[in-house]
């Protein structure tokens, strides 16, 4: 009998796993993704390119027995890191370059035995915590299609969400993991800075990491194993864990959990945009569900909320915008102009070029010094809660990052997010859960609320194995409409 579409909504390890038995191909794997998503995605623009030739070429050469971890599992990357051979684009009309290797995530992808299907769909230069750009069109939330499905990483999140793909690629520079998983109900860990290499492009960031939107802690776990470790060149790295440690961790935490911790809760936001009822109220539950799992949770005042930190914040994330833009222009050979970007993102890059460069070195060391007061204050925790989001996602058509008023869109995406770029700032590892839906009196009744947990720098395997024993103690998370119709 012939598997079915449902098929792809098991854990991305299990699918790994019947590859390796021979109880499912990797053809079979495939050919469910690629049929799934010329159903569905019209429905919510997940993809901008579909690789179906290749990818069932690649999947025919998979076979059972197969060590990889993932081995025969379909998956896309996001069209901000390199595929050899294929176009990038950073959903910006004057990049449409064909990369001549793999981005260093790319091959790590490759070598964990996925095979990739395409790539996703994201903001341009994934400024905004929506995914809604000129070029490729906004993306639709699989749990209500008039909603946005958050950003950046949201053609990844509307993918899995959507049952068209069991993980995906997506990366984090202000929440742009967290925020999509937490809108579309999945799992989204943003790993410690300096855990994946962003080879060969830079040897580091201060805000950007990589990851994978999956469904699961066990399948993010794994992930984290298959991208994790330095390369030549990083130039601040973590120390290479022991092959499968996050996995492991997972796995213990969700059979006994990761021993009494002591817990933060709060709900303070860093950009001064208060938790919706419902977002405060599914935080208040997931921190009474810690507390009978034996933890310790104690409400505090974060250090965070910092007057003008949103300016400050914008400062460092737009001086990389602009420097994306200016190394397009050098190698054209000409500038950029104001009508070939959208508003947002001409904005940001004025502003940087109008900012003196002293002004750009004083903004990183204000960072710097936010970073090390919030980590020295959260060093008294093992883990500090938060809501992931402070509203549910908003309209499809909202933040508009092409409109007249761009920065005051960009500054209402804090609205929407208040929580989630500290992590970015501070480098800690951080996972959103799905733990929670709104109450039938929100306006967003049924969808999903994320859980923000917040770890030590470095300290993904302890907070794997939390994130393990809250997801075994709430049980299955519910799956999107648009997936559970099949």
């Amino acid at each position: 009998m012939s598997p079915d579409a449902s098929l792809l909504l098991r854990p991305a390890v299990e699918l790994a796993a019947l590859v390796r038995a021979g109880e499912v191909t990797a053809v079979e794997l495939t050919t469910l993704a690629l049929e799934r998503i010329a159903t569905v995605d019209g429905r919510v623009n997940a993809m901008v390119d579909v690789w179906a030739d290749d990818a069932l070429a690649a999947a025919a050469a998979i076979g059972p027995g197969d060590p990889r971890p993932f081995a025969g599992v379909p998956t896309a990357m996001k069209n901000n890191r390199a595929v050899r051979g294929r176009r990038l684009t950073f959903g910006s009309g004057i990049v449409d370059r064909i990369a001549t290797e793999d981005h260093g995530v790319t091959r790590r992808v490759r070598d964990a035995g996925f095979v990739l299907l395409g790539a996703t769909n994201l903001p341009e230069f994934s400024i905004t915590p929506v995914t809604r750009g000129r070029r490729f069109g906004a993306v639709r939330n699989p749990w209500d299609p008039g909603r946005a499905a958050g950003g950046s990483s949201g053609g990844a999140a509307a993918a899995v969400a959507a049952g068209m793909l069991p993980i995906a690629h997506g990366n984090d520079g202000g929440g742009s993991i967290r925020i999509p998983a937490a809108a579309c109900g999945l799992v989204g860990l943003k790993p410690s800075r300096g855990r994946v290499t962003l080879a060969p492009d830079l040897g580091w960031h201060l805000l950007v990491t990589d990851g994978m939107l999956a469904r699961t802690v066990g399948d993010a776990a794994a992930a984290l194993d298959a991208l994790a470790g330095p390369l030549p060149g990083d130039l601040s790295p973590l120390p290479a864990a022991a092959p499968g440690a996050f996995a492991a961790a997972a796995r213990t935490g969700a059979a006994a959990g990761p021993g009494p911790l002591r817990v933060a809760l709060t709900l303070d936001p860093v950009f001064e945009h208060e938790a919706s009822p419902a977002d405060a109220a599914a935080t208040w539950a997931t921190a009474r569900r810690l507390e009978a799992l034996g933890h310790h949770v104690e409400e505090v005042d974060a250090p965070w909320r910092i007057p003008g930190f949103l300016d400050l914040f914008t400062v460092g994330f737009g001086a990389g915008v602009g420097s994306g833009i200016r190394s397009v222009g050098r190698a054209r050979g000409r500038d950029v102009e104001a009508h070939e970007v959208e508003s947002l993102s001409w904005a940001l890059y004025t502003a940087s070029l109008e900012r003196p460069a002293v002004d750009h070195v004083l903004a990183d060391a204000e960072i710097q010094g936010v970073a090390r007061r919030v980590l020295t204050w959260a060093a008294a925790w093992d883990v500090v809660l938060t809501p992931t989001l402070a509203t549910a996602p908003p309209s499809v058509d909202a933040l508009d990052p092409d409109g007249p008023d761009p920065m005051g869109g960009f500054r209402a995406g804090a609205v929407f997010s208040p929580f989630a770029a500290i992590c970015n700032v501070t480098g800690q590892p951080a996972i959103t859960l799905p733990l929670g839906v709104r109450p039938p009196d929100d306006a967003a009744a049924g969808m999903p609320v994320g859980s923000h947990l917040i770890g030590r720098p470095g300290g993904e395997a302890q907070l794997l194995a939390l994130a393990a024993q809250l997801e075994a103690d709430a049980g299955p998370a519910p799956v999107a409409p648009l997936a559970a119709r099949g």
